[in-house]
């Protein structure tokens, strides 16, 4: 067997450390990952004898960022603020929709970069269908359900579904009468899935899990006009048919809305050894991945990490979406937040984290992550719903 000059067998060793990464630590010391390529790349472990969280102060951008978004669409409008900050609310949110800007269907944009741009979203049932010219699609349903209709056919959609749409096709949301809060991540370049490698092809989800739309009976709605709204570099193309337009009665090919739900994602685990979040990677992309952090049992042997290490990822700007369950590893954190660690400054567990890990048997989140090869950018509308203390968390 070759043995790759990328990854030495015997890396240098200096001073006091672990043998095993993540296992038995020197006592009184914290473990830092050091590493390229997010957690794929040539990695150095350093021994600390202060968290690298512990800071005072920040002066600077890469600040860590948290955001509420249960703020850009309150269930309860009436209990957000006084009128100037819906004003400012209204008028950010009208900068940052880059979708159809109908009330039933207006992405409303966090963050962003040349490759993915990430967007909260509370449709409404759609008289007009949307194509994105920009990109693919991939929704995360917090909460809700319904209909989701297309040129592939129809599927129900539920809480926990992850609905893969390609470019180019035209699709509507007709949501159940219930609170619907999704998470949209549309990328730029094609959604593809990971190689699973020496693990095999069913590993993370069983490629038969995946469901695609069926075809139903053609409603041609006649007497009325039909609308498609087409984005294009953020503009909207509305063209108008006077039948409706998901007329196809077949199809065969490799290309396809498709879904899985996060029930049907089976994590990859180690009862000995915590594995780095990559390992939970759901969606390819150019220049970022789609993570799934699900339920799963925290690991046994005696001292063996139970939570995050921490890192800089230096490679990589890292947001989590917090969709539901308890987010141990995180305090002051709960359902519809968001949190963005820029490239370069450490992260890693909130201080009652780890104590709090070894009182629990399993967690108990699903969360989705997004990494991103380039620094990310943040909206107007993500700065109104900032947490602007998050930072100090650590303390």
């Amino acid at each position: 067997m070759k043995i790759s000059n990328e990854t030495p067998l015997f890396p240098l060793r200096k001073g006091r450390h672990s043998r095993q990464a993540h296992v038995d630590l020197p006592e009184g010391t914290f473990e830092e990952e050091h590493a390229r390529q997010g957690f794929f790349g040539k990695t150095t472990h350093l021994y600390r004898l202060h968290p690298p969280t512990a800071w005072t102060r920040i002066e600077g951008p890469l600040k860590p960022h948290s955001y509420d978004l249960n703020k850009i669409f309150p269930v309860d409008p009436a209990v957000e603020g006084d009128a100037l900050l819906q004003q400012a609310r209204a008028g950010a949110l009208l900068e940052c929709m880059f979708g159809s800007r109908e009330p039933a269907f207006a992405p409303v944009c966090i963050l962003h970069n040349a490759d993915v741009a990430l967007h909260y979203v509370a449709p409404e049932p759609m008289d007009f269908f949307y194509r994105n010219a920009d990109g693919d699609d991939v929704y995360y349903i917090q909460t809700g359900g319904g209909k989701f209709e297309s040129d592939f056919g129809n599927l129900d959609y539920e809480k926990g579904d992850y609905l893969v749409i390609p470019r180019g096709t035209t699709y509507r949301f007709i949501p159940h009468d219930e609170v619907q809060r999704y998470l949209l991540i549309e990328s730029f370049s094609e959604i593809t899935v990971p190689d699973r490698g020496m693990l095999g092809p069913n590993a993370l989800f069983d490629p038969a899990m995946i469901d695609t739309p069926e075809l139903a009976d053609y409603i041609a709605g006649e007497g009325r006009e039909w609308g498609v709204h087409i984005k294009r570099e953020n503009q909207i193309t509305k063209v108008f048919y006077p039948f409706n337009p998901l007329d196809a009665v077949g199809w065969k090919g490799d290309l396809s809305v498709w879904r899985i739900n996060v029930k049907d994602i089976r994590p990859v685990m180690s009862h000995r050894y915590h594995l780095p979040p990559s390992v939970h990677t759901t969606f390819m992309a150019q220049n970022f991945v789609i993570c799934s952090f699900l339920p799963r049992p925290f690991e046994e042997e005696e001292g063996a990490m139970r939570v995050p290490f921490y890192h800089r990822n230096i490679d990589y700007d890292e947001v989590l979406f917090y969709s539901d369950g308890h987010f141990f590893s995180r305090d002051g954190i709960g359902q519809g937040m968001v949190t963005w660690h820029p490239q370069g400054i450490h992260h890693g567990p909130h201080p009652k984290a780890i104590p709090l890990s070894r009182t629990k048997d399993h967690t108990d989140e699903v969360a989705v992550m997004v990494d991103t090869y380039r620094p990310l950018k943040a909206t107007a509308a993500a700065e109104l719903v900032e947490n602007r203390d998050y930072w100090a968390s650590w303390k």
